[in-house]
Parts: structure tokens; sequence; C-alpha cells
């Protein structure tokens, strides 16, 4: 593998290695497996991120985006993720909207004022076998507890997330009890736990695990989630604050059109090159 153009972003402290893989690009055609990307991802041998994204070439949508943890495993959704690359094609491209397609939907990236990045998400997917969960349940009240965890509601962004409302979500010992929960059998592609507490019906604290990443400082599909399940449990508006270790979204369920719309920033960090040797041996 030659040396590797990549772009360090983030969406509040959500962290990602950009690689753009679309023709005419400096990594054109590049093919980035499990080993590979953790590798990357690694925060002491390699760039550090909490996810690796792979943009491509799309018909009929500006970029495809390939989405890989820190772990190497590869997930379909990433909602921070999306306003950072859209960022980068909107500023390219000099448009308004751009179109990215994700392995789980095609999702349309709007300017916001302010610098801001509006990301409509699409629809949640609200069925157990949609989630998905192993088996028929009530995605609004799950039979699963741990510890002063207990009775949460579940619903897919493009990647299953599963929602704890409490009094006081830092209190929530979250590194100990979210790997725990992430591969419950409940859940037969593992799942992204949120620790939710209600502020005022506008606005939430939220802590998540994500499957495959750990403890981040910023969820986007999980501030996604957490606002529809607050929703549909009558706790909260529709439109909401989500406030979270990095910083706050602004999440909007649309009542017309049922889509969810994600606003928050993207910030570029650096930009480099992956040196030959950081990758050798390992396989693709």
């Amino acid at each position: 593998m030659t040396e590797l153009a990549f772009t360090k972003m983030h969406g509040l402290g959500n962290d990602f290695v950009v690689i753009d893989a679309r023709a005419g690009k400096p990594g054109a055609g590049i093919a980035i497996g499990d080993a590979v990307a953790a590798a990357i991802a690694d925060r002491h041998t390699g760039i550090g991120c909490d996810q690796l994204i792979v943009v491509e070439d799309a018909p009929g949508a500006d970029a495809f985006m390939r989405i890989r943890n820190a772990d190497g495993g590869e997930v379909d959704a990433c909602g921070n993720a999306t306003r950072c690359v859209g960022a980068v094609l909107l500023g390219e491209s000099g448009a308004d909207t751009v179109r990215i397609r994700t392995g789980a939907d095609l999702l349309t990236v709007t300017r916001a004022d302010g610098g801001l990045v509006t990301v409509d998400m699409g629809v949640p997917r609200l069925g157990w076998d949609d989630v998905p969960l192993a088996m028929a349940a009530d995605t609004l009240h799950l039979d699963l507890e741990r510890g002063p965890l207990a009775d949460p509601a579940a619903a897919s962004m493009g990647n299953p997330h599963a929602t704890f409302f409490i009094d006081d979500a830092d209190a929530v010992p979250i590194s100990v009890l979210g790997p725990e929960l992430e591969v419950d059998p409940m859940f037969p592609e593992r799942a992204n736990i949120g620790i939710a507490q209600m502020l005022a019906p506008d606005r939430m604290r939220l802590r998540v695990w994500e499957r495959g990443a750990g403890l981040t400082p910023a969820c986007g599909t999980g501030a996604c989630a957490a606002v529809v399940n607050a929703s549909r449990r009558g706790l909260a508006n529709r439109r909401m604050v989500v406030e979270m270790d990095g910083g706050e979204l602004l999440i909007d369920w649309r009542e017309d059109t049922g889509h969810v719309f994600m606003t928050g920033p993207a910030e570029t960090s650096f930009a480099g090159v992956i040196a030959p040797d950081l990758l050798a041996g390992l396989p693709s």
C-alpha cells in the first residue's frame, strides 16, 4: 500500500479519519478491510479515530460513505460523520444541498445558519425486526435491565439504538454497563446504548456507548434515536436540543414527513498522509 492521504474531522469531538477514494482523488479505488481500519483508528500507533470513513463514487448521489468503527467492523450509519462528509461536499460544489448514500439510506445534507450543517436522517425504524431485536417485542418498553438501568426504548436510525431514561445520566457507570448491554443477546447486531436525562421538554442530556467504538463525546444517530424515543414515551417535544459531552445538536422529528433532521457543526482538525510502514504486513 502506498502513502494514503487523509483528513481528520470531527463532529462535537466524535472524530473521523476521512479518506477520499473517489475517481481522480489520491485514494481512488482504495479498498480497506477490518485490520487496516483498526490499525488506522488506533490512538497509540495509528492516526486515531472513532470511525474511519472512506468516500466513494455513487451513482445517483454525490458520494457513498463507507463507515468502519474503531474495531474495524463496517456499519451502515453515522450521523456526525455524515455532517462532516457533507460539509466537504458542500464546500467542493458550492451547492446548498448534496446527497450522500450510506449502507442504510440516501441522506440529504444542507447548509444551516451559523456555518452549521443539517442532515435529513430519514424516518426512524421502530419495528422489532427493524432495530433489529432477537425476538418480537414492544420497542417502546424492552425487558432489559443492568444495575440502575431498566426499561429502555429501541429504534433504528440505520443502526440499532437502545435508550435508557434516568434521573442523572452522569451517575451511570456507562463504561462498565455499556459493553455488557452492547452485546446483550436481545441485539443480534449489537446495539448503541444511550443514557438520557430529561432536562426540559425541549432539552436532554445524553451519553452514548457506541458499538465498536466505546464511549464517544457525541453520537448523531444516538441523539436522533433518543429524541424519537423520548417523544414516543411522551417525555419530550419532537424538537429538542441534545447536550452531549462534546456539545449540542438540534434534533427535529418532523410531524409532517416523519423524518428526523439533525443540525450541528462539522470541523476539520488537520490533513496528512498515512505512511506505508504503518500498514506494513497487515492484511487489507
